[in-house]
Formats: structure tokens, sequence, C-alpha cells
């Protein structure tokens, strides 16, 4: 299909973010739900593959797009020493969701394809309640402030350059936190993707079975990132052991798939581990820093242009998975123990000190403020 390849939807995830620095962040965080609303509707009543096609497109584009709007406007809404507190509860708040959309997924299995069809119906509602919620939400205010600035133009106009973005400390930060996330996304993609066939085809374990593990995994993640993550992460002084220990699980965890056969013990040490390194490790971490790291005119143009780069090198990955289990589990298993440990080492040498900062002062500090 034309235009729908990775370079394709690589494109269209970046101007979502682009759209939200240009346009404003409450437009595209209240109406991206409304395009993924109708994304679904033609999704469950397909009839035909190019529905299905055309369905998932729209989805994909309006989470593209809801991402670096949601992630910027809850920053830049937030307070300076509560900043990384309210970017975790819209992760906890994600990772209930997961949970109840794999119970709602292991209750509706035996009814086939309409079982699918009502896992999707329950987001579109979901999606329905939340926009209702999000009317009545304000503009961001440094946004605002923002956009006024340049409108006098009494500043350098270099800076407001769309090409700015991809040089100097902007271009180090982007690579930091493409190559943080990105290689971290392996493994994650690998166990939100495959887990499920993994513990199946590896573990001995039944369908059901594989799910509720993946519904445990996700309760861990909730608790660590509610009591943990959102406690100590806006504690400069916190932050870095508070990573380590996110991120060193991680990597003990899929150390497990690595040097262990897979059963239901290691199954049940992994869903603790990962659990609570999705809760307070490179997650959490890159969903602040993405926030704290760009100048308000570009926040979610940056943030947009990482996520597509990250996702759509996932998808590749991901085409390759089952291939190389075949070759050998543990071959993949210690293939994602290098990723994790690759992660963790970025994020220990290259962590920025923003901590407790405002956004207006991480500006100044890195030489971005108009």
């Amino acid at each position: 299909m034309v235009g729908s390849g990775p370079s394709a939807r690589l494109r269209k995830n970046r101007r979502g973010g682009w759209l939200c620095d240009k346009v404003g962040r409450k437009k595209i965080y209240e109406y991206d739900l409304l395009c993924y609303i109708v994304g679904i509707i033609i999704l469950v009543s397909a009839s035909s593959s190019w529905m299905l096609i055309l369905g998932y497109v729209i989805m994909g584009l309006s989470v593209g797009a809801d991402i670096p709007a949601s992630w910027t406007i809850i920053a830049e809404n937030a307070q300076n020493k509560n900043r990384s507190r309210h970017g975790g509860a819209a992760q906890s708040l994600w990772a209930v969701g997961v949970m109840v959309t794999l119970l709602i997924a292991s209750l509706t299995t035996p009814l086939g394809i309409g079982g699918v069809r009502i896992v999707f119906l329950h987001l579109a509602l979901v999606a329905l309640i939340t926009w209702l919620m999000r009317t009545d939400m304000p503009e961001s205010k440094v946004w605002i402030s923002e956009r006024q600035k340049i409108k006098q133009g009494s500043f350098d106009p270099y800076k407001v350059k769309l090409s700015s973005l991809f040089k100097g400390q902007n271009l180090k930060d982007l690579i930091f936190l493409i190559v943080l996330f990105g290689v971290w996304n392996f493994a994650a993609g690998t166990n939100g993707f495959f887990l499920p066939y993994l513990l199946k085809n590896f573990g001995n374990q039944t369908q059901v079975t594989s799910l509720i593990f993946q519904l445990c995994e996700y309760a861990v993640t909730f608790l660590a990132c509610t009591f943990i993550f959102m406690k100590f992460a806006d504690n400069p002084k916190a932050r870095r052991w508070l990573f380590l220990s996110g991120a060193g699980l991680c990597v003990l965890a899929m150390s497990l798939f690595a040097f262990f056969p897979l059963n239901t013990g290691i199954a049940i040490l992994f869903v603790l581990f990962w659990g609570y390194g999705n809760g307070c490790g490179e997650q959490q971490f890159y969903q602040i820093w993405a926030s704290e790291l760009f100048p308000t005119r570009f926040r979610s143009t940056a943030q947009g242009f990482m996520w597509a780069v990250i996702r759509v090198s996932l998808g590749f990955w991901s085409m390759f998975v089952p291939i190389l289990a075949a070759m050998g589990f543990h071959r993949l298993g210690l293939l994602m123990t290098g990723f994790t440990l690759v992660s963790l080492v970025v994020g220990l040498v290259f962590m920025p000190n923003t901590g407790g900062k405002s956004l207006g002062q991480i500006e100044k500090e890195q030489g971005q403020a108009l």
C-alpha cells in the first residue's frame, strides 16, 4: 500500500508531535481520541481486509499523536517538585489499562472473533470517557507563553527553526533517549508481544496461564510505579539509585531467560523482576526526560520523532523474534539481556541533572531558552 510503509508511519507520527507544538497541546490531546474511536469502529465492523488495515492505521496514528501530546501537557502543567509524580500517575493508569484489557481478553477468549470485538469496543468506551474528561482541561500556560514570545519575534530566529532540533544539545539528547529507550524496547517489546508465546512454546504453560503471568507482571508494575517511583523520582538525589534499581532488575529478569530453563519458578521470578523494572526503570524515566530535555517549542515534536523511530524499529525487530527463538531460546534471552545492559549503562553514564528544576531553568542551563 502506497504511503503505509515504516518510513511513512515515522513521518506521520513525527507530524503528530509537530502539530502539537504548532497548534497547541489541548487541540491534539482532545481530538486525537475521536479519531481513535473512529478507527475502532471501522475495525470492529470490518468485513474485508482493507477495512481492517484502515482501522488499524487510524488507531495507530491517533496513538502516535496522543502520546507526545499527553506526556507534554502532563509535564508542563505539573509543578517542579511533582513532575515525576504526575508522569508516574499516567504510567500507573496505563498499567491498569493493560491489566483490564488482558482480563477481558482472557474472559472473552471462548467467544472467538466476538470476544476480540468486545475487547476493542471496551477500548472505544474508555476513549470516549477520557475524551469527555479532557474537554475541560486548560491549555498549557507554558506553551501559550512560548507562542507569544515567538509571535513577538524578539529573539534569535534560528532557535525556532525545526532544523535546530537536530543540532547541538538537542541532537545529543535525541540520540541519548533513542538509544536508552529504543534498545531497552527491543527487550520490552519482545516481552510484551511474545511472553505468552514464549511461555506456551518453551515453558509448557497453557495460553490462559501465560496470560495470567502477564497480568501479574503489570500488577507488579503498577505497584512499583505507584508506591516507589512516584514517591522518590522527584528527589534529585534518589533518581540515580531509583533508575539503577529498575534498570538493573530488567537486566536480571532477562538473564533468567538466558541462563535458566523456562519453568514456572523462573516465570514467577521474571514477573517480579521485570514488573518492578518496568515500573521504576527506563519506561518511566524516558517519559520524564523526554519532556524535560527539550525546549517548549520542540517538546512534542521531539517526542513524536523519537517515538516513531523507536516503535518502527521495534516493529522490524519483532518480525524476527520467532525466528530467533526457534534457533535457540537461551540465545534470544542472552541477546535481550545485552539490550537491557546497554540501556542501563547509557542511562547511568549520561543521566541528566534535571530533577526538581523548572522546565524554564532546564532550558536556560542547556542554552535552549529564547
